[in-house]
């Protein structure tokens, strides 16, 4: 039975879509976010001001929130982020958000975890451009910081991978839940219009939900970028081939999740679409060999403006003061 645009969008929306003759999928191929349980608040709080100190970078000047801005989906909306001393970044900056959902961190999967991504930006000469050794010095000098981990670890010591746990036990409570479409998603079939559910439908027929799946409608698996047709990709970044090494996977990058995906431009691993609409254009012939027409590109663009969730909320942490003897920044050199 083929229906009209408009009448499959009704039924969608409505849930009815087994009184028009077609049998109902007892599950769906996304789930909704499950808001953050918290059982160290103490480790938490201590992230949450790493996570926002500029004194980790060799500037004094770029914390982890520079990049990654909780302010703006988590990411900063730039094609590729600004590093130390106004360096370019080499790739686009992902969301910080839901990012606990991902099989692996960066675009190339080359940490392992939360944790393993965290120290990466501060050693990176083109980016926090410091040392663990001089971050861990910085925070040593601080008797605030000094008391402050004594208290959540049990011990004065001050070490990177402490560090590393606490802004990885931070960045777990940064997840987004009550979308509309998560609303939706429980059974409240008014939370999104019949346009909108018209786009979900029209993303799972067309088959984006190959790659954006699970509760962060993506993060769990590697794809190559351009598979119908090739991606003329404007970064250097290779992909998953400069970790394992092998040329199979050149340009096989991990599948961004699609939450907050509004709040999270410019898009893919080079910025180059500056718009949800030009992204998802690109996605359909590149990736599915399809070419969307201009209702039903809207149609998706309006489905995926549902999956905003709620941005994280608290209170911006207080950070303890310099001592006489805390290195002093150099953001010049």
């Amino acid at each position: 039975m083929k229906l009209s645009h408009l009448a499959l969008a009704t039924a969608f929306a409505c849930g009815s879509l087994s009184s028009l003759g077609w049998a109902a999928k007892p599950t769906e191929p996304v789930s909704p976010i499950q808001p953050a349980k918290v059982t160290n608040p103490k480790l938490v709080e201590l992230g949450k001001k790493l996570y926002f100190d500029p004194r980790l970078s060799k500037s004094g000047f770029i914390s982890c929130n520079s990049c990654h801005n909780l302010s703006m989906g988590g990411t900063d909306n730039l094609k590729t982020s600004i590093g130390h001393n106004w360096q370019k970044g080499p790739i686009n900056a992902p969301t910080v958000l839901n990012s606990s959902l991902a099989l692996a961190q960066f675009w190339d999967g080359r940490a392992k975890d939360l944790k393993a991504q965290a120290g990466g930006p501060i050693a990176n000469p083109g980016e926090m451009a410091f040392t663990h050794e001089l971050a861990v010095d910085v925070l040593k000098s601080i008797p605030q910081y000094v008391t402050e981990f004594k208290t959540v670890f049990g011990s004065d010591e001050v070490s990177i991978g402490k560090v590393t746990d606490a802004i990885a036990a931070f960045e777990e409570t940064l997840v987004t839940p009550n979308s509309r479409f998560d609303k939706w998603l429980k059974g409240d079939k008014k939370a999104i219009t019949a346009r909108e559910a018209a786009g979900y439908a029209l993303f799972k027929n067309s088959g984006c939900v190959a790659c954006h799946n699970g509760p962060a409608f993506g993060g769990t698996s590697f794809q190559k970028m351009g598979v119908v047709e090739a991606y003329k990709a404007t970064s250097p970044a290779e992909g998953r081939s400069a970790v394992t090494g092998k040329d199979a996977d050149r340009l096989n990058f991990k599948v961004p999740t699609l939450r907050n995906v509004e709040l999270t431009y410019p898009y893919f691993h080079d910025g180059e679409a500056a718009t949800l609409e030009q992204a998802v254009d690109t996605m359909g012939r590149l990736q599915l060999g399809k070419q969307f027409t201009a209702d039903e590109n809207a149609s998706i663009v309006a489905f995926l403006k549902t999956l905003t969730g709620d941005q994280p909320a608290f209170k911006l942490p207080q950070l303890p003061p310099s001592s006489n003897t805390t290195p002093r920044p150099k953001p010049f050199e």
